[in-house]
């Protein structure tokens, strides 16, 4: 897998709930998610678990960057931003298990 930074974008099966998070190994990040490890957390709540947008960048701080400008955003843009990589917001989970 490629190292550096990952910006994701996580939804419930609704897609009424969006959660943008960051991470330098999105594989083990999207499982704990699934997995509600930590059952307290948002998305363990709100029971989101859908990957359905992510992007690498060389470094954890351009992602962490990215990740401040999309939480900035307000929801059409993300919708956007989702459409532009995944128009029919399938969980990209499978993609992402074959590294």
């Amino acid at each position: 897998m490629k190292r550096g930074g990952i910006v994701y974008i996580i939804t419930n099966k609704s897609h009424r709930v969006l959660y943008t998070g960051v991470t330098s190994d999105l594989l083990s990040r999207i499982k704990k998610h699934r997995d509600k490890e930590f059952p307290n957390s948002f998305s363990a709540r709100y029971n989101v678990y859908k990957l359905v947008y992510y992007r690498f960048f060389s470094t954890i701080q351009e992602a962490i960057a990215e990740e401040k400008r999309i939480k900035g955003g307000n929801r059409k843009q993300k919708l956007r931003l989702i459409e532009g990589l995944n128009p029919d917001w399938n969980d990209l989970w499978d993609e992402i298990v074959e590294w």
